[in-house]
């Protein structure tokens, strides 16, 4: 990797730090203060936060089809100001009202400013060949949660929540700014009727299968960040050992991700996808045979196969289909998984209840369904048009 390629991952995969860490990860460490002093009850907050992870997914194709047009340079620093302004408002809220306000703020930044955003600029700017870059920024930011969340109890602890709010806010101007101030700029399109107008993107087979299979993936994916010590303990693991298998899933998400980046590199993305929608049914037979012991062995495989997750999203699609139209193609594929990630953890809460253990059948059974949409791909868009060719109607109409 060159210097400037590297010059633009470090700042991006920091700037995505900082992102995911005051907006994404914030609930876990400020939603209980929050909703004491607000007076509320949590179930409110993570229900704000909900509704922006949906208003998120929802704002995706319009900020790919934005990205294509302008680059992700001046859409990733709106994010930042956008964001700023979520968490000033969220420090000053005094009312259910105002913080629901804030959480429709940080959605609509969160849409403007995380991973399908920051994929679809480097899209933009390498084309065919962002994967390595893609894969850089996810092992940086693979850290948001490491770093987040401490920053955020220290300021819970000693400057109190508002003011750590405020402070999340002075650094996406100070700090999250300047660095995507530091990509480069990309020729605008031209703004013709025919520039402006709505890309013609179809909804196929290949479109439907690979939406539905990031969307079941990552409604595991949320719903274990959300339940895996409920979950781990249901199969007789300790607090302590459900702690320390919480703490496994953020180095064994790094350690996939250098994985990739070096071994898997040369593989097809497609490939790499499929082997890490296996990890999560693998770690769910051997908690299921062996017990909560083996619980870190659970989140280890989970936390893998997330890893490689997290780069596929933006590599997979960029290899089926090629560098055109790549940022409104991601917000088209990821909308469904921001809402399943969305709703991800009120589902599986009401589940774990009447099936305790066996929801883990439910997770692996969704990854299983994810591997067979994977399978079910072509390697490219070229591949999948042969094979749309070779079908008797196809060549009748033809």
């Amino acid at each position: 990797m060159d210097r400037k390629r590297l010059t633009i991952v470090a700042a991006l995969g920091t700037a995505q730090t900082l992102a995911w860490g005051s907006s994404y990860y914030l609930p876990a460490i400020l939603a209980d203060p929050i909703s004491r002093e607000l007076g509320i009850s949590s179930t409110w907050f993570f229900a704000a936060f909900s509704a922006s992870l949906v208003i998120s997914g929802l704002l995706g194709p319009r900020v790919g089809r934005q990205i294509d047009r302008v680059g992700g340079r001046r859409v990733l620093c709106a994010s930042n100001v956008v964001l700023a302004a979520g968490l000033a408002l969220l420090g000053a809220s005094g009312s259910v009202w105002m913080m629901s306000a804030a959480w429709l703020l940080l959605g609509i930044g969160m849409g403007l400013g995380l991973y399908d955003a920051a994929f679809g600029a480097l899209g933009r700017i390498y084309g065919s060949d962002a994967r390595s870059a893609i894969t850089g920024i996810t092992l940086i930011a693979g850290f948001a949660s490491t770093v987040g969340w401490p920053l955020s109890t220290l300021g819970l602890e000693t400057i109190g929540w508002r003011e750590t709010c405020y402070a999340w806010a002075v650094a996406h101007v100070v700090v999250g700014l300047p660095l995507n101030l530091l990509l480069p700029r990309t020729e605008a399109v031209a703004a013709t009727e025919a520039a402006v107008a709505k890309p013609h993107i179809p909804i196929d087979r290949t479109m439907v299968m690979l939406s539905f299979a990031f969307a079941a993936a990552w409604t595991v994916t949320s719903a274990m960040a959300a339940h895996l010590p409920r979950i781990v303990e249901a199969f007789g693991a300790t607090p302590a050992q459900a702690v320390f298998a919480g703490m496994m899933i953020g180095p064994a998400q790094v350690g996939a991700r250098m994985l990739e980046a070096s071994l898997l590199r040369r593989v097809h993305p497609l490939v790499s996808t499929r082997l890490a929608c296996i990890t999560h049914p693998i770690g769910a037979c051997v908690i299921g045979v062996f017990g909560g012991g083996a619980a870190a062995a659970f989140a280890l495989l989970h936390g893998a196969g997330n890893g490689i997750l997290t780069i596929a999203r933006g590599t997979l699609p960029l290899a089926i289909f090629g560098p055109e139209n790549y940022a409104y193609r991601l917000g088209l594929i990821g909308a469904p998984s921001r809402i399943c990630q969305a709703l991800a953890p009120l589902a599986f809460g009401l589940l774990i209840e009447p099936m305790g253990r066996m929801v883990v059948a439910v997770s692996a059974g969704l990854s299983l369904a994810a591997l067979v949409a994977l399978m079910l791909l072509p390697r490219s868009r070229s591949a999948a048009v042969c094979a749309l060719d070779a079908t008797p109607q196809h060549r009748k109409a033809r």
